[in-house]
């Protein structure tokens, strides 16, 4: 069936620089995948921790079913992720170094099951966030002359 990308979080790749990333399941309830499939999620805010050997999201908004009743989900609930062990114990190991942050980077849909990827990011300082904006004007300037030219 492939990969149905619902929701990416920009910010993320702009405030860190992503070294690795893995694919994680998410314990939801039907609601919240219901919510998920409309596209009503943001993950500008959200954030991973491991706590007691599993890994949790936190502040991912999914917003509430609109045709759910009283047994709807809290929006910025804190959440499970399904990871294997050895991942697990390899993110802590990753963690605990100075400057390192697990960073929820896009959540998708595969063979229709909800997946989330965890980015390991170290953060960016002030002039590494300019350097990726000139780099990215320069490119699209490369690109608008090059279209020019094919003309």
């Amino acid at each position: 069936m492939g990969i149905k990308v619902i929701a990416t979080n920009k910010k993320a790749y702009h405030d860190y620089f992503i070294e690795e990333t893995y694919e994680a399941g998410l314990v939801l309830t039907g609601t919240e995948v219901k919510s998920i499939r409309a596209g009503k999620v943001n993950l500008k805010e959200s954030f991973c921790r491991i706590k007691d050997g599993e890994a949790f999201i936190n502040n991912m908004n999914i917003s509430p079913y609109d045709f759910g009743n009283r047994e709807n989900h809290d929006p910025t609930r804190m959440r499970k992720l399904l990871l294997h062990h050895a991942e697990i114990d390899k993110l802590i190991r990753v963690t605990e170094q100075k400057g390192l942050a697990l960073v929820p980077t896009r959540i998708y849909f595969k063979d229709n099951h909800a997946k989330l990827e965890i980015g390991v990011g170290r953060g960016k300082k002030l002039h590494d966030k300019r350097q990726t904006l000139k780099q990215k004007e320069a490119n699209r300037e490369m690109d608008r002359a090059i279209k020019n030219v094919n003309r």
